[in-house]
């Protein structure tokens, strides 16, 4: 009986403790970045440098939007593009925001870190634009551009007090 007490007691005690450290790290946390490329564009008409996804592209972007379903997002980005804005668009909406625009030739990286920290943020770009995005946010050339025909990338970029990590992943 006596072991069964000191088992309660000692059960008691770490759960409670484990709890805390799993909050405390999540305190650590400074900011997290999901970054995408747009979803397949129409490739029909070579002039248009602004076209629309496709029935594909539509789907996928549907998609990401089921993908960051378990996800609040606080803030959505896109280029002034159809195609990106067409892209960000499912998941804005499931979060009620309004997608924000950024010019990725234009963008101050320091003032876009502090302007977002403490949130998570949805960033949508292009098969150029996004890796050199993510790279200006670990301060590193990791990542090189995306193959023309992939629309499936996913970057993940969380800032913590000590530091930045980056992972890819292919989300299909």
């Amino acid at each position: 009986m006596k072991k069964i007490i000191l088992i309660l007691l000692i059960t008691l005690i770490a759960f409670p403790s484990c709890k805390e450290k799993t909050e405390n790290s999540n305190e650590d946390v400074i900011a997290t970045y999901y970054l995408i490329r747009h979803a397949e564009k129409d490739r029909g008409d070579k002039i248009n440098k602004d076209p629309h996804l496709i029935q594909v592209g539509r789907q996928r972007a549907k998609a990401w939007q089921k993908h960051f379903k378990d996800i609040k997002f606080d803030d959505v980005y896109s280029t002034d593009y159809n195609r990106t804005k067409e892209t960000a668009l499912p998941t804005a909406k499931a979060n009620n925001l309004i997608i924000q625009l950024y010019d990725p030739f234009a963008i101050d990286m320091k003032a876009f870190m502090e302007k977002t920290k403490g949130k998570t943020v949805l960033i949508v770009g292009h098969s150029n634009t996004t890796p050199k995005f993510v790279n200006d946010l670990i301060g590193e050339e990791k990542y090189d551009d995306i193959q023309d025909f992939n629309n499936a990338n996913l970057y993940k970029v969380v800032v913590t007090k000590e530091g930045v990590t980056s992972e890819l992943s292919v989300v299909n």
